[in-house]
């Protein structure tokens, strides 16, 4: 594989009785040398010096150029008896980019990420040792460097995310680092220490340890980071800009992994979490978990979480203010189905959604695959209003019932946009679950909707000024709303919606799908106070309005369609009341009275 080259040389022989060679020295100097690697990768402009015999070859003064890798002030020692051996020592200068790829992608290979190296100057001092047996198998080597990596430019195929960051990491940069790794046959390790940079933003420090062997991988990472963070379960939300100190403690053993330590730490900010054990993304078991965040200087989580003989949760405040729309999101995953345990929680203090408070709240239970299977809980609103949660289970029918009442209906229905601006009432909720899905039952009764956005546009696309008017200022009451659902894994089923108010009363019925796709349609009947002068015209009023029914004779039927945000509504102005309308009236006074 040798292209090119000059050598000068001095042999010595000696020879034994016999006049055979007994020994030999030779020595002498190699310059400007040219040999191929592998492939297209070839040793340039190459000098040395060399010294052998019959035990040991010595190579010094090594200069030379591997493409993008310049070798500097090398030696090579190799000791032939009793057993091979390869001991060499060289710096290193290294200024690659991009195009030299292809020329190393064999050695490169099996290494994530380096196809996605744009640049990299670094200046390192090297180490290496190798010991060969008599069939010249290897049997243990060292590689060691250190130096430092004036920079390094990724920029990913495929970009970086997760849940908890808003933004998706594209390129990420090194300056200024210090490294030192430590390869063998059983163990390698890295460390790295100095200044990165996300998506050409700000340089922040870093300071990594990485070490392998045969059957574990550590991680242990202490990083400032200053991009967004987001934890919806506790509403913590970390700004761009506010750096944040996140350090964390891992093993890994093939599918499992256990988090030693990981903490959170950002002005006064803290999320703490010990033992954490993982296999295949599911959460096995952990230590504590311990939570302290503040919003505008004021806290909104504080609280704790023990794993033992039971999962305690015990704290002064926990801030559940984005509960709604986690149990309502898509997410199929599981990441708790591993854990099985009895569940005790006393807080002192819930920040509900909408900023109600709810104090005091307890719960026990018991959790099976990660989902609860028995729950009683109590908690206390202000104004002596309260919430109660049950829940229990039929292990014989595979099934599950919850019933949830509440005297403060609002905090359970923010992520319904069609009734935003609910105000008052009394909430009972009961649903029966089971493997493909559930049946529900919501009932509010005695409440008003005040700025409700679907039945404003409703309302005015009907030409009812005077009610959305109303529905915009001081709001219109409804006597009850009954919703009958039923849900799996593909839709959830609106088998009927029924409001009755002394304004207007509404019959509904439709579905929405996983990806949150809309379609509704129903009839909605106003002015009560006209339809009832209506009923008062004799024989016309007594066969067309039932006296005992009292509700409207004129309807509006309308269709509701489309994708989150994007809802159209349609509507035909005027319509005779349906029998099943007038039935659900009937009904529903008969069950009133």
């Amino acid at each position: 594989k040798i292209k090119k080259g000059k050598i000068f040389s001095e042999l010595e022989f000696y020879l034994n009785e016999n006049y055979s060679v007994d020994n030999f020295i030779a020595k002498g100097k190699v310059s400007n040398l040219s040999s191929t690697i592998i492939s297209e990768l070839n040793l340039e402009k190459t000098n040395f010096d060399f010294f052998a015999d019959q035990t040991d070859i010595l190579v010094t003064n090594i200069f030379g150029e591997l493409d993008s890798i310049k070798i500097k002030d090398g030696d090579i020692q190799f000791k032939l008896s009793p057993e091979i051996s390869l001991k060499s020592n060289f710096l290193s200068e290294i200024n690659y980019n991009n195009k030299s790829f292809i020329k190393f992608s064999n050695l490169f290979k099996n290494i994530e990420y380096a196809e996605d190296v744009i640049d990299l100057e670094a200046n390192l001092s090297n180490n290496l040792s190798v010991n060969f047996d008599k069939t010249y198998k290897i049997k243990n080597y060292s590689f060691n460097n250190n130096g430092k990596i004036s920079k390094a430019n990724f920029k990913f195929k495929k970009n970086i995310s997760n849940n908890f960051l808003k933004k998706n990491i594209n390129e990420l940069s090194f300056v200024g680092s210090q490294i030192k790794t430590n390869f063998n046959l059983k163990k390698n390790n890295i460390y790295i220490y100095g200044k990165y940079s996300l998506n050409n933003e700000d340089y922040l420090t870093y300071d990594l340890k990485h070490n392998t062997n045969e059957k574990m991988l550590n991680v242990e990472l202490d990083i400032q980071y200053n991009e967004d963070i987001k934890l919806n379960l506790i509403n913590y939300q970390k700004p761009k800009g506010s750096i944040a100190n996140f350090y964390v403690d891992l093993e890994k053993d093939k599918n499992k992994i256990k988090i030693k330590k990981i903490d959170l730490k950002e002005n006064n900010n803290y999320i703490s979490a010990e033992g954490l054990e993982l296999n295949k993304g599911k959460l096995l078991s952990f230590k504590k978990i311990l939570v302290d965040t503040k919003i505008n200087k004021k806290i909104n989580n504080e609280f704790s979480i023990l794993y033992g003989k039971k999962i305690k949760i015990k704290g002064s405040q926990f801030d559940a203010s984005n509960l709604p729309k986690i149990l309502t999101s898509n997410e199929k995953r599981n990441y708790f189905s591993k854990i099985n345990k009895e569940i005790e929680i006393n807080l002192s203090s819930i920040i509900a959604p909408l900023s109600e408070n709810l104090k005091n709240f307890k719960l026990i239970g018991f959790i099976e695959k990660g989902k609860f299977v028995k729950i009683s809980s109590k908690g206390d609103f202000e104004n002596n209003k309260f919430l109660d949660i049950s829940m229990k289970n039929d292990s014989k029918n595979k099934k599950k019932y919850l019933e949830i009442y509440s005297d403060l209906p609002k905090p359970f229905l923010t992520e319904y946009k069609f009734f935003n601006g609910l105000t008052g009432g009394k909430l009972l909720y009961s649903s029966i679950i089971d493997n493909d899905g559930s049946k529900s039952k919501l009932l509010i009764e005695d409440f008003k909707l005040v700025n409700a956005p679907g039945l404003v546009q409703l309302l005015s696309l009907a030409d009812l000024g005077g009610l959305a008017d109303l529905a915009e200022g001081e709001g219109l009451s409804f006597n009850t709303l009954e919703i009958t659902l039923s849900k799996n894994k593909e839709y959830t089923k609106l088998n009927e919606i029924l409001a009755l108010g002394p304004s207007i009363s509404v019959l509904m019925e439709g579905y929405q799908d996983q990806n949150g796709m809309t379609s509704l349609r129903g009839t909605l009947v106003p002015a009560k106070n006209l339809n009832k002068l209506i009923s008062k015209i004799p024989v016309i009023g007594d066969i067309v309005i039932p006296k005992e029914v009292g509700e409207g004779l004129f309807g509006i039927s309308f269709k509701m369609k489309g994708p989150p945000g994007e809802i159209k509504t349609t509507i035909n102005p005027i319509r005779t009341i349906t029998p099943r309308f007038i039935q659900k009236i009937i009904d529903r006074n008969k069950l009133s009275k």
